[in-house]
């Protein structure tokens, strides 16, 4: 478990953006990425009959359909208690595989800090 108070300010900050999306959507994921240029994408789960994305998959494409080319960082807030590889992978498609993506509970608290590869 990585110390929340630890982050770097930037990582904290998309925490708790990941942390408000799933709370003011009311859905069980919320998830943000940071990009290149610092900018970030916020998103909840996706659960329509015709379309099942995770927050985290919804923030990346979000980011690409803005024109981002690469990412920095992404946080997932969830009661998961592991990623998921097509998580990783969306993550891992645009950032690389170092980039750094962090698991936190829904009180913010960081579980797991993983790379996209």
């Amino acid at each position: 478990m990585a110390d929340s108070n630890a982050l770097d300010p930037e990582d904290r900050k998309i925490v708790t953006l990941a942390r408000s999306a799933r709370a003011r959507n009311g859905v069980p994921e919320g998830a943000a990425v940071r990009d290149e240029t610092g900018r970030t994408y916020v998103a909840g789960t996706v659960a329509l009959d015709s379309l099942q994305l995770s927050a985290l998959r919804t923030a990346v494409a979000m980011a690409v359909a803005s024109g981002a080319k690469s990412l920095e960082a992404a946080a997932v807030v969830s009661e998961a208690e592991s990623l998921t590889e097509e998580d990783r992978a969306a993550v891992r498609d645009l950032g690389g595989p170092g980039t750094p993506v962090l698991l936190a509970a829904p009180d913010g608290s960081v579980r797991l800090t993983a790379t996209a590869g």
